[in-house]
């Protein structure tokens, strides 16, 4: 079994393109909430909500076919479905810290929100959908077994 800095090295090449996709739909769920925002000004959760969508369709064709393209695949609706998923759970972490800092911590500075939401929450929630499309999403086909049962 390989160490955890090898299993880590190995790692890097998708957890760069996960990165990168994470930051690049970032952009477009702004982007889509702002445009959205400006043609209905009076409805932020509506644009909030469609931008959710939007950026994380994005990020599901992006990591399905950059970050994770080496991985086994199996049909396309069963893996948006669990990148869905996936996704609001990073969000219940996200807003499991900032629930934590602002009424369990008392913490109620808008800069506390802000770390507590975008700099752990989003750290944690980060952290979890990688590991969890990895695991769930994307998998690795199994090796084969270069030595038959019969040969041991």
């Amino acid at each position: 079994m390989p160490t955890l800095p090898a299993r880590l090295r190995a790692a890097l090449p998708e957890l760069s393109r996960f990165g990168t996709v994470g930051l690049l739909s970032l952009v477009v769920d702004s982007l889509v909430f702002n445009l959205v925002l400006h043609v209905l000004p009076d409805k932020p959760l509506t644009a909030k909500g469609v931008a959710a969508v939007v950026a994380t369709t994005n990020a599901f064709v992006l990591n399905r076919h950059w970050s994770f393209k080496d991985r086994t695949r199996t049909r396309l609706h069963r893996e948006y479905a669990q990148f869905f998923l996936i996704n609001a759970i990073g969000l219940g972490i996200s807003l499991a810290c900032l629930f934590t800092s602002h009424y369990v911590l008392g913490l109620e500075s808008r800069l506390a929100d802000n770390v507590a939401s975008y700099g752990f929450g989003l750290a944690l929630g980060t952290a979890f959908r990688f590991w969890a499309y990895r695991r769930w999403v994307w998998v690795r086909a199994e090796e084969p077994d270069p030595e038959p049962a019969l040969a041991r």
